[in-house]
């Protein structure tokens, strides 16, 4: 028998998102979705593209489910629950922000959902976190070096597509601003960068200083970053230290040649690449922010939780052209 899914906020970019996904997974079923602002109307609707695969129309009514994504805006999630008692046994996946500094909730306790580094906690919870899309391609970029100890002061530069900035309409995502344009955002206070350093500083024994300028790109989805780090090590040193660290990763990629952004939109994948100039090294990173930054990593989440192999529903391909 199937599991049965949730979505709490479907209308929106990462819920809609998980439509997609969802609907091709062997192991369950969408049994309703959830929306406020859009109820009485159904998902193809407001996603023409969801048409041929779903025809579930949106509700204002919560029903029970065996795993609950909710895909709210930030600092609502746990209004939500206040309102909505969720039974223990319901496995939760919060897309917000609300859990990812504190994971206490009442009776529940949310992981940070970080597979790479908290796979036996997620395989054990029915409360889960999903990181932050900038959090993840800048953390699986880092990840390696902390454990190394050889972290200090990073300057990270990153660069996001529209999406990142959700469905709700902006000056900054209207396509006469973007078209063309590159912007610089929140600089050196996103509000992911709390959560990159609280989780660095975990593995690395000196206190790291993130110092990061995040940029608004003309193009829908992606996130790609550069970080630069001071470093003796020489570079084959380094590649062998990020090879070993994620080999029993299946969604990071190390390349010993450049990336780009397009070998990531529209799968799951973080790809990593490393130069080294005397004693600078630049850590750059790929992933879509829709997928492995939200969408995709909470199903591989739901996986993980489930026992299932990480890889069900999430056999994607790029779009490379």
């Amino acid at each position: 028998m199937k599991e049965s899914v949730g979505i709490i906020g479907a209308n929106g970019y990462t819920g809609s998102e998980l439509v997609r996904l969802l609907a091709f997974h062997p192991k369950v079923e969408i049994k309703f979705l959830f929306s406020r602002s859009n109820f009485g109307r159904k998902i193809s609707d407001l996603y023409p593209d969801l048409d041929s695969i779903c025809d579930l129309t949106l509700t204002n009514e919560v029903d029970e489910a065996d795993i609950l994504f909710l895909c709210l805006p930030h600092k609502e999630s746990q209004n939500w629950l206040r309102e909505n008692p969720v039974p223990d046994g319901t496995l939760i996946i919060d897309l917000g922000n609300d859990f990812r500094l504190d994971g206490k909730f009442g009776n529940r306790n949310f992981v940070y959902g970080l597979p790479e580094i908290y796979f036996d906690e997620i395989q054990d919870s029915k409360s889960i976190s999903n990181p932050g899309c900038f959090a993840t391609a800048i953390q699986l970029a880092l990840l390696p070096l902390a454990k190394e100890n050889v972290l200090k002061d990073v300057y990270t530069t990153g660069i996001t597509g529209s999406t990142g900035a959700g469905q709700s309409l902006q000056a900054t995502t209207h396509f006469t601003w973007r078209n063309d344009n590159i912007s610089a955002y929140k600089t050196l206070n996103h509000q992911h960068v709390d959560e990159i350093i609280k989780q660095i500083n975990r593995l690395n024994e000196e206190k790291v200083e993130l110092h990061f300028v995040p940029w608004r790109g003309d193009f829908a989805r992606g996130i790609f970053t550069s970080s630069i780090i001071g470093c003796d090590l020489e570079l084959e040193k380094i590649y062998s230290l990020y090879k070993n660290f994620y080999k029993d990763s299946p969604f990071v990629k190390i390349s010993a040649k450049p990336i780009d952004m397009k070998q990531v939109v529209n799968t799951n994948f973080c790809v990593i690449q490393i130069e080294k100039q005397g004693n600078k090294i630049a850590v750059h990173s790929a992933i879509d922010n829709l997928l492995k930054g939200a969408s995709g990593q909470a199903i591989q989440n739901m996986n993980i939780a489930n026992g299932w192999e990480q890889h069900l529903g999430l056999n994607l391909k790029s779009l490379a052209f």
